[in-house]
């Protein structure tokens, strides 16, 4: 965490055990309001929810294929055999 900017805020919990988070980190890092709740004995670490980037993957296929690929009727059905 060097370089990182620290802050530090006493915040009260309600009934119910809920505390609001500033809205700076809220509106920089929670805006689909998913966060990691990590529990580390006494202490409880929020961190952002980051989605793994799944777009490198699409349009992409690795397959062992024996058809002329310019043929795609060929490539279709070689392929729902290999299913």
């Amino acid at each position: 965490m060097v370089g990182m900017k620290s802050k530090m805020e006493i915040k009260l919990i309600d009934d119910q055990g809920r505390l609001v988070l500033p809205k700076e980190w809220r509106q920089k890092y929670a805006k689909k309001r998913r966060i990691i709740l990590r529990i580390e004995g006494e202490r409880i670490i929020i961190e952002p929810l980051k989605l793994p980037d799944l777009t490198k993957f699409f349009d992409s296929i690795e397959a062992e294929i024996k058809s002329d690929l310019s043929n795609w009727k060929s490539v279709r059905r070689e392929l729902l055999e290999i299913r």
